[in-house]
């Protein structure tokens, strides 16, 4: 892996017409990973630039147009970019607000790569980065009429500010009074298709010829927000979230028995025979996957609801021993006109001062990507964000961060 300076395209006449959005002679920064060169552009309309990306395959000197997944960071007043490792390349923009400020352009990860296998052609993907770490959601699973709403409700009750709910999509009509982004995130079916291929979804099913599902922006939000989601998703919804690339907590609630729950079930008083019958039946199909299928961490059995809200707790570190959970943030960085950028291991270093070593009234950044996880089609989150007084400062600082 190596770094291109920056250069000047003479025919963009192919990257124009795809969209690529630089002029002639626009200038560009590019990055040499492996067999191919990305190169990052501007399109510069004297008050803001709009970032694009092309490839140039190496071998054959050919330049692509990549299919570019995540959501696109805005227009920005300039923009300093660094590679990390082998599969992405940091970008911090200028003059941008703290919670768009970083970002990853991902040419070479796990995401990346499984897009290219679907759609057969060349992928990159955005994914905004965070400092900072957010804690693990949390699936609960369970049979109907096992206590996990109940559950569910107690802890929302008790910890209003520590828990939150993704809100799902949904292709179906939205019912009076459900209001969009609230109840449901109402969509197309195409649009929804669409993201479920692009692995935009942890999780969805088809229920009555319409589309359900969370998808991880979703989820993202609610990190975003200081809280940690919970989904509460069937046994298959569960399996889904598992085989994904969102690190979780999973949880299932069981009942006592099979007696104790076909009555409380009854006691309900608001179904038929049939459907309690068929309730009855799923459920000893689900406890049974829940059981044997080793997604699950945790298994609750809820036979006293105190007592199985106290063990709920104390698996989420909520009994009073732990610490409180650390909250991701958004920090953002306000780069000089005169500054440079430097690379060690995972350690990125910011100059703000004069680029002469021997001055030593220069303030430092170091950004440590050490601990990065996540990344598209969700966030890219662990960066840690240090600042630093002086050149001997950072140097320690960077000692002390390896």
């Amino acid at each position: 892996m190596g770094e291109a300076p920056a250069f000047v395209f003479d025919d963009l006449q192919d990257a124009n017409q795809n969209g690529f959005g630089l002029k002639s002679k626009d200038s560009g920064t590019a990055f040499t990973i492996r067999d191919k060169t990305y190169v990052i552009g501007c399109d510069d309309d004297e008050s803001t630039l709009s970032i694009g990306v092309l490839i140039i395959d190496n071998a054959t000197g050919n330049s692509i147009i990549p299919t570019v997944l995540g959501s696109k960071p805005k227009p920005c007043k300039g923009y300093s970019a660094v590679p990390l490792n082998a599969d992405r390349i940091l970008i911090i923009k200028k003059g941008s607000a703290p919670d768009d400020c970083i970002w990853f352009l991902e040419v070479d990860t796990k995401y990346v790569k499984q897009q290219k296998n679907n759609l057969g052609k060349e992928v990159v993907a955005w994914s905004k980065g965070v400092s900072g770490n957010a804690e693990k959601p949390v699936v609960i699973s369970g049979p109907s009429g096992v206590g996990k709403g109940t559950l569910i409700s107690m802890l929302m009750k008790e910890f209003p500010s520590m828990f939150g709910f993704s809100v799902s999509h949904t292709t179906r009509a939205p019912r009076a009074m459900e209001k969009d982004g609230v109840h449901y995130h109402f969509t197309e079916r195409s649009v929804m298709e669409k993201e479920i291929r692009e692995g935009k979804f942890l999780e969805f099913a088809s229920v009555h010829g319409n589309l359900y599902g969370t998808s991880i922006e979703a989820v993202e939000v609610v990190a975003d927000a200081g809280k940690r989601c919970i989904l509460d998703i069937d046994v298959q919804g569960a399996r889904s979230v598992s085989a994904s690339s969102l690190e979780a907590i999973f949880i299932f609630i069981c009942p006592p028995s099979m007696e104790e729950l076909e009555k409380r079930l009854r006691a309900r008083g608001t179904e038929a025979e049939e459907q309690i019958l068929k309730r009855l039946r799923n459920a000893k199909a689900e406890i049974e996957q829940g059981q044997s299928s080793g997604i699950f961490e945790h298994i609750l059995y809820n036979d006293n609801l105190d007592e199985c809200y106290e063990n709920l707790k104390k698996l989420l570190g909520l009994d009073g021993t732990t610490v409180a959970m650390q909250k991701s943030t958004s920090q953002g960085i306000n780069l000089p006109e005169d500054h440079s950028i430097s690379k060690v291991d995972n350690k990125i270093i910011i100059n703000c001062g004069t680029p002469e070593l021997e001055k030593a009234s220069k303030s430092f950044i170091i950004l440590d990507a050490s601990s990065l996880k996540g990344g598209a089609p969700g966030r890219t989150r662990g960066l840690d964000v240090h600042a630093i007084d002086s050149f001997s400062d950072g140097l320690n600082g960077i000692n002390e961060l390896s």
